[in-house]
């Protein structure tokens, strides 16, 4: 998977420009979390089991695959703004048809918001990358910051409308928000200096990295971590709701507490990274976000299961980024062309993992279900100590730090 990276900058009115990418972000927080707090309800109303959810988290995140494939495609043809309006109407779409439809369609509309965060995704972190060349880091964090209260928000929100029994109205006022802002996109100018197809003059990579034994260790990372965080956001609130029946609608917020610590802990990730080296940190963060699924797997009350939630959220928190930051580390020249695939293929973590869950769910129990992304903290522990014991082993002594 490729993206056309095109030299973009805002124009003067370059902070109307920038809010809206910001606030296009806080809304597919909300698009790309929602089935989580709303997995119970659409349980209920369509009458799934366990397994028939799961294919729900499958619809979204295979087509979200579709989306960031053809999002290189858009922006080489259309530019970004176009691409952003065209992943906010199919997710103003999907939200409608979510609202109105019955399973079928409810699975179709899943299927059309995913493919539009897929699209909006790549395309606005490329776009402020490119606004920001020499801050693009912090200026990439703030975005995902945004990104990160939306998805916070979300769950209160799902919480607010289930408790006045107008959740459908909750649907489509997030499908006109969207669809608004599609159109306000229309008033701004994205200046798009040089040849939009860049991306066919990238350096082809070298096929020999392809022969690299860590390039499916390290897509079974991401695979690994996409599938984890989406299976403890996605499962949480129906975890909550039947571990305490009785607590009225506050289990739909049960997943604010994990996106909260996960954006608490994006936040102070930075500081730590001053202590600690990024594989250390890593390491650190999977064992904590173990620790968390543990107390999930113990919990008897709502109370514990929002501790369980925030423990692995903050120890998830950083992982990620750290592990985007080392493939640079692990493939040299070769991370660009190889990242395609490893990110494309993390999101089909998401599809089967949390699908995993709720086929277990159905066979045994949700409780039993949690043992998936365990498993998988577990193994991805077991990578990074024995990552770190190899580089400790490659580097002379005195010069390991």
């Amino acid at each position: 998977m490729s993206f056309a990276t095109p030299n973009i900058t805002f124009p003067k009115s370059s902070v109307k420009g920038t809010v809206f990418v910001h606030l296009d972000f806080v809304l597919t927080g909300v698009v790309m979390t929602l089935l989580g707090p709303m997995l119970p309800m659409l349980s209920r109303r369509w009458a799934l089991n366990d397994t028939q959810a799961g294919y729900l988290f499958i619809g979204q995140w295979a087509t979200s695959i579709l989306g960031m494939l053809l999002s290189g495609v858009f922006v080489e043809r259309y530019g970004s703004r176009i691409t952003l309006i065209v992943g906010l109407m199919l997710m103003a779409f999907g939200m409608a048809g979510l609202g109105y439809g019955g399973w079928v369609l409810g699975f179709i509309s899943v299927c059309i918001f995913g493919a539009g965060t897929g699209v909006t995704t790549p395309t606005a972190n490329l776009l402020i990358a490119k606004s920001n060349p020499l801050k693009s880091a912090a200026a990439l964090n703030l975005l995902n910051s945004s990104w990160g209260v939306g998805a916070m928000a979300c769950p209160f929100i799902v919480a607010a409308a289930q408790r006045s029994q107008r959740a459908s109205y909750f649907l489509y006022g997030m499908a006109a928000a969207l669809a608004l802002l599609a159109i306000s996109l229309l008033s701004i100018r994205f200046t798009v200096d040089g040849d939009r197809s860049l991306v066919k003059r990238l350096p082809h990579a070298d096929v020999s990295v392809w022969k690299n034994r860590l390039v499916p260790a390290i897509a079974v990372l991401f695979f690994t971590y996409v599938g984890i965080e989406t299976s403890i956001g996605g499962w949480v609130a129906l975890y909550a709701r039947r571990i305490d029946p009785s607590a009225s609608t506050l289990w739909a917020i049960t997943p604010s507490f994990f996106w909260g610590a996960l954006l608490i802990g994006r936040a102070l990730a930075p500081l730590a990274l001053t202590r600690l080296r990024d594989i250390n940190l890593a390491t650190f963060g999977v064992g904590l976000a173990a620790a968390g699924i543990i107390v999930l797997l113990a919990a008897k009350t709502i109370t514990v299961i929002m501790v369980g939630a925030s423990i692995a959220g903050l120890g998830l928190a950083s992982v990620f980024p750290i592990n985007v930051s080392l493939l640079s580390h692990w493939f040299g020249e070769a991370a660009t062309p190889v990242s395609g695939t490893i990110f494309s293929i993390g999101n089909l973590g998401g599809a089967v993992i949390p699908w995993m869950v709720g086929f277990i769910s159905t066979h045994f129990s949700l409780r039993f279900g949690f043992v998936t992304p365990l498993i998988g903290a577990v193994g991805m522990l077991a990578f990074y100590l024995t990552s770190e014991k190899r580089q400790r082993e490659a580097t002379p002594a005195g010069n390991y730090c």
